[in-house]
C-alpha cells in the first residue's frame, strides 16, 4: 500500500474540514496536532482551501495535508501545488484519478456501489471512499458490498461521528474514517481550536478502543499459580479455569505458572488494532518489541509487547 494511504490508516481518522477563511488554517492544524491527529483533510468547497493546504503544510511540515471534494483536474492541480499529499473526491472522475495515477499522488475517489469498485479497480487502486456511508446505508452496506472486492479497503465518510465510530473501524476492511464532528465550521469562524482539539483527543481515543483484558501476575512454578488463582476464586467467587502456561481467576486475572515478562507480570490492553495502537504509540514516545508479536502464519498481528515496563508491569496489547 501506499505509505503516505498506510500512515492515514495508521490514524485511522481523517478530519474533513471546511475552511472560509485561510488564516485559519495554521491554528486549526496546532488544534489537531495537540489532539493527536496531525492529519487533515481541506475540501474545495470554499475558495480559501487551496490557500489553507499551503499555510498548513509551510508552517506544519510534520502534518499531513490534503485536499477534498475534488472535482475536476484543475482543482487537483491546484490542491497539489498548494501542498496537498493525497486527494479525495465525492465520486468518481476518471480524469481526476488518471491526473493522480501519472503525478503519483494518492487518491481515494468516491465510491458508493460496486460499479465504482470495479472502476477504481481498473485504475488499481487499493483504497477509495464509501460516501456517502450512513444515507447509502452505513456499515451493513459496505459490509455487503466489499465481499466481492477482498483487497480493497475502504474510507467511510459521511454521518459518522462519536456515535458509530467505533462500529465503522471495527470492520477490517475499513482502513480509517472521515468525518467533521471534531473539526465544525462554526468552531473554527468562533476562532474555538481548545474545543477543536478537546474533541480531536476524544476521537482518538475513541479509535484506539483501549480496553483493560486482564492482569497477569508472575509466579514461579505452576502449583504457586494455582494457589494463588484459587485464592482469587474462592474470595471473590471468580470461576477457575486451569491452563497450559497459565491459570485464570475469572476473565480478568491471570497467574502465569512461570517468571514471565515484566517484574510482577503483566497488564494487558486490548485495542481495535495493533497497528493503529502501534503507531500512537510510537507517537507519544512509546515502542513495541516486535520480537514478542503473535499472530497466524501469515494473518494480522493479534498481539505484542511493549518495551516499556510500567510500575512493574510490562504491557501486552492484545487486538480486540
Amino acid at each position: 500500500m501506499n505509505e503516505i494511504l498506510k500512515k492515514i490508516g495508521e490514524l485511522g481518522l481523517v478530519p474533513v474540514v471546511k475552511i472560509d477563511n485561510a488564516a485559519d488554517a495554521e491554528p486549526l492544524g496546532k488544534a489537531l496536532i495537540e489532539g493527536g491527529l496531525p492529519l487533515a483533510e481541506i475540501t474545495f468547497r470554499t475558495a480559501a482551501a487551496a490557500e489553507a493546504i499551503s499555510n498548513i503544510s509551510k508552517a506544519l511540515p510534520d502534518m499531513l495535508v490534503g485536499a477534498g471534494t475534488v472535482l475536476n483536474v484543475d482543482q487537483a492541480k491546484s490542491a497539489v501545488n498548494a501542498g496537498a499529499k493525497f486527494l479525495v473526491s465525492p465520486g468518481f472522475n476518471p480524469d481526476v484519478v488518471e491526473y493522480c495515477g501519472k503525478k503519483g499522488i494518492p487518491i481515494t475517489p468516491g465510491c458508493s456501489n460496486p460499479t465504482d469498485i470495479s472502476m477504481a479497480l481498473s485504475f488499481n487502486l487499493e483504497v477509495v471512499k464509501f460516501f456517502p456511508a450512513e444515507a447509502f446505508g452505513g456499515l451493513a452496506t459496505l459490509k455487503a458490498m466489499s465481499g466481492p472486492y477482498g483487497n480493497v479497503m475502504f474510507i467511510p465518510t459521511g454521518g459518522i461521528d462519536a456515535k458509530n465510530l467505533v462500529d465503522y473501524l471495527s470492520f477490517n476492511k475499513v482502513l480509517a474514517c472521515g468525518g467533521s464532528w471534531m473539526v465544525k465550521d462554526e468552531l473554527i469562524k468562533k476562532g474555538n481550536f481548545a474545543e477543536i482539539t478537546r474533541l480531536t483527543r476524544e476521537a482518538v481515543t475513541l479509535s484506539l478502543g483501549f480496553d483493560l483484558a486482564h492482569i497477569g501476575i508472575n509466579m514461579p512454578d505452576a502449583e504457586s499459580s494455582l494457589s494463588v488463582a484459587k485464592t482469587f476464586t474462592s474470595i471473590f467467587g471468580f470461576p477457575l479455569k486451569e491452563g497450559n502456561s497459565s491459570n485464570f481467576s475469572g476473565t480478568g486475572i491471570e497467574v502465569n505458572k512461570q517468571i514471565g515478562l515484566g517484574k510482577n507480570g503483566h497488564i494487558a490492553i486490548k485495542t481495535l488494532s495493533i497497528p493503529r495502537a502501534i503507531a500512537y504509540l510510537e507517537r507519544n514516545g512509546f515502542s513495541v518489541d516486535m520480537t514478542t508479536a503473535k499472530g497466524p502464519a501469515g494473518g494480522p498481528m493479534v498481539a505484542v509487547y511493549m518495551k516499556e515496563e510500567i510500575g512493574g508491569f510490562a504491557i501486552h496489547l492484545l487486538q480486540k
